[in-house]
Protein backbone atom coordinates (compact mmCIF):
# COMPACT_ATOMS: atom_id res chain seq x y z
CA UNK A 1 0.00 0.00 0.00
CA UNK A 2 2.98 2.28 0.37
CA UNK A 3 3.74 4.85 3.02
CA UNK A 4 2.38 8.29 3.65
CA UNK A 5 4.25 11.54 3.29
CA UNK A 6 4.08 13.60 6.46
CA UNK A 7 5.08 17.26 6.77
CA UNK A 8 5.91 17.59 10.45
CA UNK A 9 4.84 21.24 10.65
CA UNK A 10 4.81 22.36 14.23
CA UNK A 11 6.74 19.26 15.37
CA UNK A 12 10.44 18.43 15.29
CA UNK A 13 12.47 20.53 12.88
CA UNK A 14 15.88 20.05 11.30
CA UNK A 15 16.64 16.55 10.06
CA UNK A 16 13.18 15.23 10.89
CA UNK A 17 11.51 17.92 8.81
CA UNK A 18 13.96 17.31 5.99
CA UNK A 19 13.23 13.60 6.02
CA UNK A 20 9.48 14.28 5.96
CA UNK A 21 9.84 16.61 2.98
CA UNK A 22 11.89 14.01 1.15
CA UNK A 23 9.27 11.39 1.87
CA UNK A 24 6.61 13.70 0.44
CA UNK A 25 8.61 14.24 -2.74
CA UNK A 26 9.14 10.51 -3.13
CA UNK A 27 5.48 9.52 -2.86
CA UNK A 28 3.77 12.65 -4.14
CA UNK A 29 1.37 13.20 -1.22
CA UNK A 30 2.05 15.57 1.66
CA UNK A 31 0.10 15.46 4.91
CA UNK A 32 0.07 18.48 7.23
CA UNK A 33 -1.77 18.60 10.53
CA UNK A 34 -2.76 22.00 11.95
CA UNK A 35 -4.88 21.52 15.04
CA UNK A 36 -8.21 19.97 14.00
CA UNK A 37 -7.53 20.55 10.28
CA UNK A 38 -5.68 17.98 8.16
CA UNK A 39 -4.26 18.88 4.76
CA UNK A 40 -3.80 16.18 2.13
CA UNK A 41 -1.90 17.67 -0.77
CA UNK A 42 -0.69 16.50 -4.16
CA UNK A 43 3.05 17.14 -4.27
CA UNK A 44 4.37 16.05 -7.66
CA UNK A 45 4.70 19.32 -9.55
CA UNK A 46 7.07 17.97 -12.19
CA UNK A 47 4.16 15.84 -13.50
CA UNK A 48 1.40 18.35 -12.73
CA UNK A 49 0.51 16.17 -9.74
CA UNK A 50 -0.51 13.19 -11.90
CA UNK A 51 -1.64 10.46 -9.50
CA UNK A 52 0.09 7.08 -9.17
CA UNK A 53 -1.09 3.95 -7.38
CA UNK A 54 1.18 4.78 -4.43
CA UNK A 55 -0.39 8.22 -4.20
CA UNK A 56 -3.90 6.75 -4.24
CA UNK A 57 -2.90 4.33 -1.48
CA UNK A 58 -1.51 7.18 0.63
CA UNK A 59 -4.67 9.24 0.08
CA UNK A 60 -6.91 6.32 1.02
CA UNK A 61 -4.91 5.69 4.16
CA UNK A 62 -4.87 9.38 5.07
CA UNK A 63 -8.64 9.68 4.73
CA UNK A 64 -9.25 6.53 6.73
CA UNK A 65 -6.97 7.71 9.52
CA UNK A 66 -8.67 11.11 9.52
CA UNK A 67 -12.09 9.47 9.70
CA UNK A 68 -10.98 7.42 12.70
CA UNK A 69 -9.17 10.25 14.52
CA UNK A 70 -11.60 12.20 16.71
CA UNK A 71 -9.13 15.10 16.86
CA UNK A 72 -9.42 15.68 13.09
CA UNK A 73 -12.59 17.61 12.27
CA UNK A 74 -11.97 18.84 8.70
CA UNK A 75 -9.80 17.69 5.77
CA UNK A 76 -8.50 20.03 3.05
CA UNK A 77 -7.51 18.57 -0.32
CA UNK A 78 -5.19 20.70 -2.45
CA UNK A 79 -2.51 20.64 -5.10
CA UNK A 80 0.39 22.95 -5.85
CA UNK A 81 0.07 26.58 -7.05
CA UNK A 82 0.32 25.43 -10.68
CA UNK A 83 -1.94 22.38 -10.64
CA UNK A 84 -4.53 20.53 -8.61
CA UNK A 85 -3.94 17.28 -10.50
CA UNK A 86 -3.59 16.23 -14.13
CA UNK A 87 -5.48 13.02 -13.28
CA UNK A 88 -4.05 9.54 -13.50
CA UNK A 89 -0.38 9.09 -14.31
CA UNK A 90 -0.84 7.37 -17.65
CA UNK A 91 2.29 5.22 -17.55
CA UNK A 92 1.57 4.02 -14.03
CA UNK A 93 -2.10 3.50 -14.88
CA UNK A 94 -1.33 1.36 -17.94
CA UNK A 95 1.28 -0.70 -16.07
CA UNK A 96 -1.03 -1.29 -13.13
CA UNK A 97 -4.69 -0.79 -14.15
CA UNK A 98 -7.38 -1.21 -11.47
CA UNK A 99 -8.12 -4.93 -11.69
CA UNK A 100 -10.24 -5.41 -8.57
CA UNK A 101 -12.11 -3.62 -5.82
CA UNK A 102 -8.91 -3.51 -3.72
CA UNK A 103 -7.11 -1.37 -6.31
CA UNK A 104 -5.67 1.77 -4.64
CA UNK A 105 -7.75 4.14 -6.78
CA UNK A 106 -10.96 2.35 -5.80
CA UNK A 107 -9.97 2.33 -2.13
CA UNK A 108 -9.42 6.07 -2.36
CA UNK A 109 -12.75 6.70 -4.05
CA UNK A 110 -14.55 4.54 -1.48
CA UNK A 111 -12.86 6.41 1.38
CA UNK A 112 -13.74 9.73 -0.25
CA UNK A 113 -17.40 8.87 -0.82
CA UNK A 114 -17.88 7.57 2.72
CA UNK A 115 -15.83 10.23 4.52
CA UNK A 116 -18.04 11.42 7.41
CA UNK A 117 -16.43 14.81 8.10
CA UNK A 118 -16.31 18.02 6.04
CA UNK A 119 -14.05 17.93 2.99
CA UNK A 120 -12.77 21.24 1.63
CA UNK A 121 -10.89 21.52 -1.67
CA UNK A 122 -8.53 24.27 -2.90
CA UNK A 123 -8.08 24.09 -6.68
CA UNK A 124 -5.55 25.86 -8.86
CA UNK A 125 -4.59 25.00 -12.44
CA UNK A 126 -5.82 21.81 -14.11
CA UNK A 127 -8.17 19.38 -12.40
CA UNK A 128 -8.42 16.56 -14.95
CA UNK A 129 -10.61 13.47 -14.82
CA UNK A 130 -10.57 12.19 -11.26
CA UNK A 131 -9.24 15.62 -10.32
CA UNK A 132 -12.72 16.95 -11.12
CA UNK A 133 -14.84 13.97 -10.06
CA UNK A 134 -13.31 13.86 -6.57
CA UNK A 135 -14.57 17.43 -6.07
CA UNK A 136 -18.15 16.13 -6.33
CA UNK A 137 -17.56 14.43 -2.96
CA UNK A 138 -16.22 17.60 -1.33
CA UNK A 139 -18.51 19.80 0.71
CA UNK A 140 -16.82 23.09 -0.16
CA UNK A 141 -14.66 23.84 -3.21
CA UNK A 142 -12.67 27.04 -3.72
CA UNK A 143 -10.93 27.69 -7.03
CA UNK A 144 -8.37 30.05 -8.45
CA UNK A 145 -9.41 32.18 -11.40
CA UNK A 146 -7.07 30.17 -13.63
CA UNK A 147 -8.40 26.74 -12.65
CA UNK A 148 -9.48 24.42 -15.46
CA UNK A 149 -11.70 21.36 -15.10
CA UNK A 150 -12.26 18.48 -17.51
CA UNK A 151 -13.88 15.04 -17.66
CA UNK A 152 -12.23 13.40 -20.70
CA UNK A 153 -13.41 9.83 -20.05
CA UNK A 154 -15.33 9.32 -23.30
CA UNK A 155 -12.41 10.77 -25.28
CA UNK A 156 -10.20 8.08 -23.70
CA UNK A 157 -12.56 5.24 -24.57
CA UNK A 158 -13.73 5.04 -20.96
CA UNK A 159 -16.80 5.91 -18.87
CA UNK A 160 -17.54 8.21 -15.92
CA UNK A 161 -16.25 7.25 -12.48
CA UNK A 162 -16.45 8.25 -8.80
CA UNK A 163 -20.24 8.43 -8.91
CA UNK A 164 -20.12 11.31 -11.38
CA UNK A 165 -22.90 9.79 -13.52
CA UNK A 166 -25.24 10.56 -10.60
CA UNK A 167 -23.58 13.46 -8.80
CA UNK A 168 -22.89 15.71 -11.79
CA UNK A 169 -26.47 15.64 -13.19
CA UNK A 170 -27.79 16.22 -9.65
CA UNK A 171 -25.51 19.23 -9.32
CA UNK A 172 -25.59 20.80 -12.77
CA UNK A 173 -28.64 19.27 -14.48
CA UNK A 174 -28.69 16.48 -17.04
CA UNK A 175 -28.04 18.61 -20.13
CA UNK A 176 -24.91 20.26 -18.80
CA UNK A 177 -23.62 17.03 -17.24
CA UNK A 178 -24.11 15.24 -20.57
CA UNK A 179 -22.20 17.97 -22.38
CA UNK A 180 -19.26 17.75 -19.99
CA UNK A 181 -19.11 13.94 -19.86
CA UNK A 182 -19.75 13.22 -23.55
CA UNK A 183 -17.40 15.84 -25.03
CA UNK A 184 -14.82 15.99 -22.25
CA UNK A 185 -14.03 19.60 -23.11
CA UNK A 186 -12.30 21.75 -20.47
CA UNK A 187 -14.28 24.40 -18.64
CA UNK A 188 -13.09 27.26 -16.48
CA UNK A 189 -13.59 28.18 -12.84
CA UNK A 190 -16.41 30.63 -13.52
CA UNK A 191 -18.43 28.00 -15.39
CA UNK A 192 -17.68 25.51 -12.62
CA UNK A 193 -19.16 28.00 -10.16
CA UNK A 194 -22.24 28.49 -12.34
CA UNK A 195 -22.68 24.70 -12.38
CA UNK A 196 -22.51 24.51 -8.60
CA UNK A 197 -19.21 22.62 -8.54
CA UNK A 198 -17.28 25.55 -7.03
CA UNK A 199 -18.37 27.76 -4.12
CA UNK A 200 -16.14 30.75 -4.83
CA UNK A 201 -13.54 31.89 -7.39
CA UNK A 202 -10.64 34.12 -6.39
CA UNK A 203 -7.06 35.01 -7.37
CA UNK A 204 -4.92 31.88 -7.42
CA UNK A 205 -2.53 33.10 -4.71
CA UNK A 206 -5.40 33.35 -2.21
CA UNK A 207 -7.05 29.96 -2.71
CA UNK A 208 -5.24 27.71 -0.27
CA UNK A 209 -5.13 30.26 2.54
CA UNK A 210 -8.82 30.99 2.08
CA UNK A 211 -9.72 27.28 2.05
CA UNK A 212 -7.69 26.74 5.21
CA UNK A 213 -9.36 29.69 6.93
CA UNK A 214 -12.79 28.25 6.08
CA UNK A 215 -11.67 24.84 7.33
CA UNK A 216 -10.54 26.37 10.63
CA UNK A 217 -13.91 28.09 10.96
CA UNK A 218 -15.64 24.76 10.41
CA UNK A 219 -13.39 23.12 12.98
CA UNK A 220 -14.76 25.50 15.61
CA UNK A 221 -18.25 24.09 15.07
CA UNK A 222 -19.53 21.18 17.23
CA UNK A 223 -18.29 17.85 15.86
CA UNK A 224 -21.67 16.12 16.00
CA UNK A 225 -23.32 19.01 14.17
CA UNK A 226 -20.78 18.85 11.34
CA UNK A 227 -21.11 15.08 10.91
CA UNK A 228 -24.91 14.97 11.10
CA UNK A 229 -25.37 17.93 8.78
CA UNK A 230 -23.10 16.34 6.18
CA UNK A 231 -24.84 12.97 6.58
CA UNK A 232 -28.27 14.52 6.06
CA UNK A 233 -27.11 16.56 3.06
CA UNK A 234 -25.63 13.46 1.39
CA UNK A 235 -28.33 10.97 2.42
CA UNK A 236 -30.86 11.53 -0.43
CA UNK A 237 -28.35 10.41 -3.08
CA UNK A 238 -26.23 8.03 -1.00
CA UNK A 239 -27.79 4.78 -2.23
CA UNK A 240 -27.82 5.95 -5.86
CA UNK A 241 -24.19 7.02 -5.64
CA UNK A 242 -23.15 3.67 -4.15
CA UNK A 243 -24.91 1.77 -6.96
CA UNK A 244 -23.47 4.09 -9.60
CA UNK A 245 -19.93 3.71 -8.26
CA UNK A 246 -20.20 -0.09 -8.38
CA UNK A 247 -21.58 0.01 -11.94
CA UNK A 248 -19.04 2.61 -13.08
CA UNK A 249 -16.17 0.64 -11.55
CA UNK A 250 -17.12 -2.62 -13.26
CA UNK A 251 -17.68 -0.84 -16.58
CA UNK A 252 -14.46 1.17 -16.31
CA UNK A 253 -12.39 -1.96 -15.59
CA UNK A 254 -13.92 -3.70 -18.62
CA UNK A 255 -13.42 -0.72 -20.94
CA UNK A 256 -9.82 -0.03 -19.89
CA UNK A 257 -8.73 -3.11 -21.85
CA UNK A 258 -11.06 -2.45 -24.80
CA UNK A 259 -10.01 -1.34 -28.29
CA UNK A 260 -11.14 2.28 -27.88
CA UNK A 261 -9.11 2.82 -24.73
CA UNK A 262 -6.08 1.10 -26.25
CA UNK A 263 -6.29 3.39 -29.28
CA UNK A 264 -6.77 6.50 -27.13
CA UNK A 265 -3.77 5.70 -24.93
CA UNK A 266 -1.59 4.76 -27.92
CA UNK A 267 -2.49 8.03 -29.64
CA UNK A 268 -1.69 10.00 -26.51
CA UNK A 269 1.72 8.36 -26.13
CA UNK A 270 2.46 8.77 -29.86
CA UNK A 271 1.26 12.41 -29.81
CA UNK A 272 -1.33 11.95 -32.55
CA UNK A 273 -5.10 12.15 -32.86
CA UNK A 274 -6.89 8.90 -32.04
CA UNK A 275 -8.72 6.99 -34.79
CA UNK A 276 -11.65 5.11 -33.30
CA UNK A 277 -12.96 3.75 -36.63
CA UNK A 278 -11.50 0.27 -36.06
CA UNK A 279 -12.55 0.24 -32.42
CA UNK A 280 -16.10 1.13 -33.45
CA UNK A 281 -16.35 -1.27 -36.41
CA UNK A 282 -17.28 -4.24 -34.27
CA UNK A 283 -20.30 -2.53 -32.70
CA UNK A 284 -20.78 -1.89 -29.01
CA UNK A 285 -18.64 -3.73 -26.49
CA UNK A 286 -20.47 -6.50 -24.63
CA UNK A 287 -21.63 -5.76 -21.12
Amino acid sequence: MGGQAVDAAGDAAGDAAGNAAGHAAGIGIVQIRDGAVLQLGFQRPERRNAITSRMYAALAQGLQQAADDAAVKVVVLHGTPEAFTAGNDLGDFLNDPPAGEDAPVLRFLAALASFPKPLVAAVNGPAVGVGTTMLLHCDLVYAGDGAQFSLPFASLGLCPEAGSSVLLPALAGYARAAEKLLFGEPFDAQEAREMGLVNQVMPAAQVLDFALSRARSLARQPTASLRETKRLLRAPLAAQVARAMADESATFRRMITGPAAREAFSAFLEKRKPDFSKADSGGPEPA
